[in-house]
């Protein structure tokens, strides 16, 4: 037993463990977010590119332009949040949930959203070219305008829960 506090050493100083970031740090590409809680933060045109973000809460948090490409997103909770305009291209949100959610104009193309869940809400505009949307719940989810997972179709005004 007395090679244990050595290995554990040995992986230390090799870089083996990872490092997580603090969920007080600044918004940043690549930040470590899993897990804190960040509602009504204020991250406005923020570059949050290859962020983690899982399981993370940012519940009524302001994201319109932000650049969230290649996030890591799954379980996270964007209840409420303003992702106007947003970058979200080639991200994973297994799971997470956008419920009332603004997200007009915002660029979901290739996103993983399987389990997503966006009840009521404002998909507007959005393009969702090559989106997973296996198991996505978009009960009541305004969908005007919006392209669809194919990229050519667009969704006819007034298409709730279904693109027409």
């Amino acid at each position: 037993m007395p090679a244990l506090p050595a290995l554990v050493a040995a992986l230390l100083l090799a870089g083996a463990v990872p490092a997580f970031a603090s969920c007080s740090d600044p918004a940043a590409p690549g930040v470590d977010w899993r897990r804190c809680l960040l509602d009504r933060r204020d991250f406005t045109g923020a570059d949050l590119t290859r962020a983690i973000l899982r399981d993370a809460s940012l519940q009524r948090a302001e994201l319109a332009g932000a650049k969230l490409v290649e996030v890591d997103g799954s379980d996270a909770r964007f209840v409420s949040a303003n992702l106007r305009e947003a970058d979200l291209s080639r991200a994973t949100f297994r799971s997470a949930d956008f419920t009332r959610a603004d997200l007009r104009g915002a660029i979901l193309r290739e996103a993983d959203l399987r389990r997503a869940r966006f009840f009521r809400a404002d998909l507007r505009g959005a393009d969702l070219t090559g989106a997973n949307l296996a198991g996505v719940d978009l009960n009541g989810a305004e969908l005007g305008g919006a392209r669809w997972i194919d990229g050519t179709r667009t969704c006819a005004e007034g298409s709730v829960g279904v693109c027409q």
